[in-house]
């Protein structure tokens, strides 16, 4: 699979040139697309998720942002699984085992 710029939500690619503008929203479901969770900088692994130290914080990851920094990631998509959660992953193994 190719690398791209897709919703970090949906998974829809983003073919138009350039970065979205801040009110730009995903033509499949309608979430903003100049976001945290689409740019290269976004690490959910460290301080105020955001690699880039000269962003001014932003709280939620998922709406659009006036951040300068902004580049949109690309990569594959990968959708979010159902429960990733330890635990979730633990209780399966354990019913697999006892065949529950």
């Amino acid at each position: 699979m190719a690398m791209t710029r897709h919703c970090w939500k949906c998974g829809a690619e983003y073919k138009l040139p350039g970065s979205p503008g801040r009110s730009e929203t995903c033509h499949s479901c309608g979430s903003d697309l100049k976001v945290c969770r689409n740019c290269v900088s976004y690490d959910p692994r460290v301080a105020e998720q955001c690699r880039d130290r000269r962003a001014d914080p932003v709280a939620e990851k998922h709406l659009a942002n006036y951040c300068e920094y902004f580049e949109f990631v690309r990569r594959e998509y990968v959708p979010p699984e159902e429960d990733t959660s330890r635990e979730a992953k633990a209780r399966d193994t354990l019913k697999k085992l006892f065949g529950d």
